[in-house]
């Protein structure tokens, strides 16, 4: 088996764990720029892809050859959406616990303190009151 054909057994298994269609990622090629000499004047090795889904862009032109660039760029875009994935779990998880710990139950001693420094707040704004709403009230 050449090394083709296990690197794009090993892409369509991890495009089937992370849920990756083919028909949801928008391939096109590009001239390459940089070293290369006249192979890259004359073919399009550069590949961009994009997932539609997610928005996420690569492009790829680390090799002279269009077949290696395609098969690094998905390697690249999995890499990038397994990355999202890990990211989103990670903030759901954290907004989980956030919202767990807001709604523990407080303390005894720390819900006294807090009600005493509500009565002293009020104490102070009792003492700022203007003498006419002290007559009124």
């Amino acid at each position: 088996m050449s090394v083709i054909v296990k690197s794009n057994q090993t892409l369509e298994k991890r495009m089937a764990l992370l849920g990756v269609r083919e028909e949801d990622i928008v391939e096109s090629f590009i001239r390459s720029s940089g070293p290369g000499g006249q192979n890259v004047n004359k073919t399009a090795t550069c590949v961009y892809l994009k997932h539609l889904p997610t928005g996420l862009e690569v492009k790829c032109q680390r090799q002279r050859s269009q077949l290696l660039n395609r098969s690094l760029a998905r390697h690249i875009l999995l890499s990038k959406i397994e990355h999202r994935i890990q990211q989103d779990n990670l903030q759901r998880q954290s907004l989980k616990a956030k919202v767990m710990r807001r709604n523990r139950p407080k303390p005894k001693g720390l819900k006294e303190k807090i009600l005493e420094d509500k009565r002293r707040q009020g104490q102070k704004k009792l003492v700022r009151r203007k003498i006419n709403e002290i007559e009124v009230a």
